[in-house]
């Protein structure tokens, strides 16, 4: 189905009792956005290198020897797409974009609007079906969240990406150097957990790609 198409036609599911949650982030980004505009600070990124370095290792997810449907999880003004037409002009994605901020959905369909094959939806979960899926940086600003309400967040957008692609996901997470301690309101994991969870729970081959720069890692997730 066509994003544009999907995007009007399907009604997301609830919130699974994490709407506290959904709308700190939503604030969070909008005020970002409303100060920095469409640039990689208005998504809290540092630079327009590091962001794009987290789509290399994203998009390892995708086979583009042919078209695919994709939906972005906070898609924020939609920067992937950007990346997308630059570096992988020669393959057709059907691209939906997906975001609990209403003032970054509503930067995107400006920025994008006349894209073929492009729209971008208000909210936490897929109004459809995809081939893949991913989410750049979701996990990171936990703000004053309890970790044990943020892994909530975590896990239930997790079983939304599986629940909404058919090939499977892709998303990162900021990690901890050995003896190191956390900074206030960013949650850091190590690079086996996440991974564990999924490939139980989704019956899925979990990869965990990092040693690329940053501290962070990437984990991909392929339905077998």
């Amino acid at each position: 189905m066509r994003a544009a198409v999907a995007a009007r036609e399907h009604a997301p599911p609830g919130d699974g009792g994490l709407a506290g949650i959904y709308a700190g982030i939503a604030a969070y980004y909008s005020a970002k956005i409303a100060r920095f505009g469409t640039t990689p600070e208005g998504v809290d990124w540092t630079c327009q290198a590091t962001q794009e370095m987290r789509f290399v290792q994203l998009l390892k997810l995708c086979d583009f020897a042919s078209p695919f449907s994709l939906n972005d999880f906070g898609c924020g003004y939609g920067a992937l797409i950007a990346y997308l037409d630059r570096r992988h002009g020669g393959c057709a994605v059907d691209y939906l974009g997906i975001d609990v901020s209403d003032a970054m959905v509503r930067r995107a369909r400006r920025l994008w609007r006349g894209r073929s094959n492009t729209a971008f939806a208000l909210g936490h979960a897929s109004p459809r079906t995809a081939d893949y899926a991913i989410a750049s940086g979701i996990f990171n600003v936990a703000q004053d969240q309890p970790r044990h309400d943020w892994e909530r967040f975590i896990a239930a957008s997790l079983d939304e990406l599986h629940r909404s692609t058919r090939r499977g996901f892709a998303v990162n997470f900021m990690k901890l150097p050995a003896g190191a301690t956390g900074r206030h309101g960013l949650y850091t994991t190590d690079t086996a957990s996440w991974a564990r969870d999924c490939a139980g729970r989704f019956n899925a081959a979990a990869e965990v790609h990092d040693g690329y720069g940053l501290m962070e890692f990437t984990l991909i997730v392929r339905k077998v």
